[in-house]
């Protein structure tokens, strides 16, 4: 055992209260992951990795797993209590996809977790359900799947069965379960070069003591992926220089989409932490005004410190619902503006598994309607002349098309910048006949985001 913060630590432990937690707080995976490591700031990397390889692999395996849990109890998953029903996930990931942990420690681990929590009944119903699952394993290995070709790919693949259907209907059944593959699988560690401070090729040969297969992003210029980092990202000596910022390559498209020019004032609608702010700042060479807004006071705290660590002086932090009137020193008038839209995040499934089991398609209606009235609301602050840029990292038409076209039809004097100038080549070649940039996550091998760029013509 390892010690942080006067705690002992077991990571099958911290698993389950981070999964728990996520099932019952409604925050975000990061937002959980976070809190609940930062008792252990002493954390060694070998302890963090399994901590986050139990629960981004439960989250990913989910419907496979409760599929098997099915098979080998007499009780379905919905009526398992549901700490008895994520130990069961944490020791059954483990003993199918976790080569390096010994099956009898996989479930002598979960066993012992039960027996901390409940009666000897249960603790007896965990250990049978595992030791069951094991026998299948080594005999039939599980063959009883349905012939039905949707409900067995949302088993194989783990996915919502009404995911599955929506992307089958317009990906095909050849298509969909590339896609589906991709988006189970753990992303690279992706970064952009802040170019106030250094150039990529200077930031790679920097990462080469920090990780491996590190290259260039082939579509965004100033992007670098890697893997197995050695140590925690924040810990790397470029990143406290403020060489760069993570980002994802698709997310770094966006901000090249607004082309945002030196000298202008631009507004980042719906700021975040600051990824796209910083992306903005580096681009009009940090001489020009940025409002970045947002209505969470905690992520513009945490702008506010990545903004310094960046050396970026030209953004100004304001908290603001833009669902509210405009009060204090916000301009009234900008010369682009993005409106990176809250959205379903059905693009970022990769790096947000937990979006497949809390994402209900009733949502994507009401998700809309949301990103039609803010896209309305900041569209009366473009300049005659002026752009903005509509994005989310959602794959889905709702939030997509439906809300451009919406908003088009009722704005006669803003129309869609087809055949954008300024991005790279390779970028530009995924922009469709529309104007609509739409990066796919198994073709492209980035994030599946949606942006167009909209043109205010008086």
């Amino acid at each position: 055992m390892n010690k942080g913060a006067g705690l002992t630590f077991n990571a099958r432990k911290l698993a389950l209260d981070i999964l728990l937690s996520l099932d019952n707080s409604g925050k975000t995976l990061d937002s959980v992951s976070e809190d609940r490591l930062s008792a252990y700031p002493e954390l060694p990397k070998r302890d963090k990795s399994l901590v986050y390889a139990l629960v981004y692999g439960v989250l990913r395996q989910r419907g496979h797993l409760d599929w098997v849990i099915a098979r080998c109890s007499k009780t379905g998953s919905a009526k398992i209590d549901p700490d008895i029903l994520q130990i069961l996930r944490i020791g059954l990931f483990q003993i199918l996809y976790l080569d390096r942990i010994p099956v009898s420690a996989a479930v002598n681990t979960a066993v012992e977790m039960a027996k901390k929590i409940h009666p000897p009944h249960v603790i007896r119903f965990v250990n049978a359900v595992l030791r069951n699952a094991v026998r299948r394993l080594e005999t039939d290995g599980f063959p009883d799947m349905p012939d039905d070709p949707l409900l067995r790919l949302s088993i194989e693949k783990s996915f919502p069965g009404w995911m599955i259907e929506r992307w089958v209907t317009r990906y095909g059944l050849g298509e969909t379960p590339k896609m589906l593959d991709f988006l189970n699988t753990i992303p690279p560690i992706t970064i952009r070069t802040n170019t106030l401070k250094t150039s990529r090729s200077e930031l790679a040969r920097n990462l080469e003591a920090d990780g491996d297969s590190i290259r260039c992003t082939p579509y965004a210029p100033d992007g670098i992926s890697l893997e197995n980092p050695k140590k925690a990202v924040f810990e790397f000596e470029s990143f406290r220089r403020g060489w760069f910022q993570v980002q994802d390559e698709a997310a770094q498209l966006v901000t090249l989409l607004l082309d945002p020019q030196p000298g202008e004032t631009i507004l980042d609608a719906c700021s975040g932490l600051g990824g796209k702010t910083g992306h903005i700042a580096q681009l009009i060479k940090d001489k020009g005004t940025i409002f970045a807004l947002d209505q969470n006071i905690h992520k513009l705290d945490k702008l506010r410190k990545e903004m310094d660590r960046l050396g970026i002086s030209s953004v100004e932090i304001r908290h603001m619902d833009l669902n509210t009137p405009v009060t204090g020193d916000v301009p009234r008038r900008f010369d682009r503006i993005l409106l990176d839209a809250p959205c379903s995040g059905m693009g970022v499934l990769r790096r947000n598994p937990d979006i497949k089991w809390r994402m209900q398609p009733g949502r994507l209606k009401m998700l809309r309607e949301n990103q039609i009235r803010l896209l309305n609301r900041v569209a009366e602050w473009v300049e005659p002349g002026g752009v903005m840029v509509y994005a989310v990292c959602s794959l889905e038409p709702e939030e997509n098309e439906d809300v451009v076209d919406a908003f088009l039809s009722m704005n006669e004097n803003f129309e869609i910048v087809c055949q954008p100038s300024n991005l790279p080549d390779g970028a530009a070649m995924i922009i469709n006949s529309r104007g609509f940039l739409k990066t796919l996550p198994h073709h492209h091998h980035m994030d599946g985001f949606f942006a167009a760029k909209i043109i205010r013509l008086k």
